[in-house]
């Protein structure tokens, strides 16, 4: 088919074969964007057919569209280097007539793992990455962008997510995105009051456990949903740390 695979990419030798190879069953096309990697990220994608492109990362937004112009088909599958596609995802998009469809991007349903557990509580987490680069794009902002597209068809299609390898892994990549969601906000003139911590943190905890019911999905309904709550805390609380280092 002619699609191209955009992969970001920063010391992922352990996932890089497998997203390849997942891709590669619809794909005609893989560019695998990377962010200077010190291991043999680029060299096991060179060996699989990829086109590697070297660049720094500028981004979540910036670095995924940064290889929309060097890829020679319109349509683009952006898919992260701990992601899949499943079964069901690759015969939809096989049954896809790109050349006449009037939609201009495509959605999967995201199924995300934390070790081997799938975590109910974020499904269906739907996620634009089938697109036409003539008719849409990735937003430029900096943390968790999106294709920016009016019309989309949601496809009952998954896309495999292995964000985490265990719990720990989990809690140290959510401090380092409390971190930059901090500083984010705080650069984009967004300010915190001193009630902001606890309403977002309890805020978040009821959504998880009431809304969501996270109460109800066993131990790994309540770990996601207290790290989650955690984390929307933790980043009120470091703006106000900002906005006090200011002063």
């Amino acid at each position: 088919m002619k699609i191209t695979a955009n992969i970001i990419t920063l010391n992922e030798e352990k996932n890089i074969e497998a997203v390849i190879k997942s891709v590669q069953k619809v794909c005609d096309e893989i560019l695998v964007i990377d962010s200077l990697s010190t291991d043999r990220t680029c060299e096991i994608a060179e060996k699989l057919g990829a086109k590697v492109i070297k660049q720094e990362y500028l981004g979540d937004g910036p670095q995924k569209a940064f290889g929309e112009p060097f890829a020679k088909n319109n349509w683009i599958l952006s898919i992260d280097a701990d992601e899949r596609l499943d079964l069901n995802a690759i015969e939809e998009i096989r049954n896809l007539d790109l050349e006449n469809t009037p939609y201009d991007g495509f959605s999967f349903a995201r199924k995300t793992y934390v070790g081997d557990n799938f975590i109910k509580l974020w499904y269906p987490d739907r996620v634009t990455r089938l697109y036409n680069k003539n008719k849409c794009a990735y937003s430029k902002v900096k943390g968790h962008a999106k294709v920016e597209a009016k019309n989309i068809c949601d496809l009952d299609a998954d896309m495999l997510h292995y964000s985490y390898t265990d719990y720990v892994h989990m809690i140290k990549t959510t401090e380092k995105f409390i971190k930059r969601g901090a500083q984010i906000s705080y650069d984009a003139g967004k300010r915190a009051t001193s009630f902001d911590p606890f309403i977002h943190g309890v805020g978040a905890l009821f959504k998880a456990l009431v809304l969501k019911g996270g109460a109800f999905h066993g131990i790994h309904g309540w770990n996601v949903a207290v790290i989650s709550a955690f984390s929307s805390y933790m980043k009120y609380a470091l703006m106000l740390e900002l906005q006090k280092n200011e002063k």
